[in-house]
């Protein structure tokens, strides 16, 4: 039986250009900082660094953790000190980023779907981020974050996409098993990587990603259209077999 729907967030319920929102986010990051001792072309590195030790991480270390281990290497505890600032950013400054992603009304009615089908939603959004800047993202996608059983972010989890360890961390926390749950994401690497689980993946085209150019002609895809019938399709099979 399907329990629950996991939902990636950038680029599925809330339609962006990745690479667009990513250079906007740490480029107003690193002018903030810059304010504070750190030089933006340094510190963007340094971010960089972060991120991808947070992807190759297989320690019992937080990525949280990572980020911030990998930043006080390179700036000691000057780093650690300056936690305020980035809490700051993420108040005051943060907030503009938005201007640069859009907005699909069909995503409340998607998750709100979910709901009526007797399925719970989870936000299965890569946890490279603090709650601050996932939480603000949920509200821009229109979304509340009551909404959601659960929400992943760098704080709580240990392992990131595309590494299948994401989703089985992810479903230890829900209690649940791969055949209770799907995946609904838009990048063809990152998020089909739960079907290493068999936890089917329907992907949405809005903002597909597909760096690798994956054949998908064997994973569903398509629009808000095709993904409701695609979950209403699961309903029905859940009521035949219940």
């Amino acid at each position: 039986m399907i329990k629950a729907v996991l939902f990636d967030l950038d680029g599925t319920l809330l339609p962006m250009d990745q690479d667009v929102f990513v250079a906007t986010y740490f480029s107003a990051l690193a002018e903030k900082l810059s304010h504070h001792g750190y030089d933006k072309e340094e510190l963007t590195a340094v971010i960089w660094k972060s991120m991808k030790a947070m992807m190759k991480n297989t320690s019992d270390e937080t990525n949280e953790s990572i980020f911030w281990r990998v930043f006080t290497e390179a700036y000691g505890e000057k780093g650690r000190e300056d936690t305020v600032v980035f809490e700051e950013f993420y108040e005051k400054d943060f907030p503009k980023v938005q201007r640069v992603v859009g907005f699909a009304p069909e995503s409340k009615e998607t998750v709100a779907l979910v709901k009526k089908l007797g399925m719970k939603a989870v936000l299965a959004t890569n946890p490279m981020f603090p709650r601050a800047a996932t939480y603000q993202r949920v509200s821009w996608a229109g979304l509340l974050l009551s909404d959601f059983e659960m929400i992943s972010t760098f704080e709580d989890f240990t392992r990131c996409k595309p590494n299948p360890e994401y989703f089985t961390e992810l479903l230890a926390k829900l209690g649940l098993l791969p055949d209770e749950v799907v995946m609904v994401g838009n990048d063809a690497y990152e998020d089909t990587c739960a079907s290493a689980l068999g936890i089917p993946v329907f992907l949405l085209t809005h903002s597909l990603v597909n760096r690798k150019g994956a054949d998908l002609s064997e994973i569903p895809h398509g629009d808000f259209d095709d993904l409701a019938m695609w979950l209403r399709s699961i309903g029905k099979m859940e009521k035949r077999g219940s």
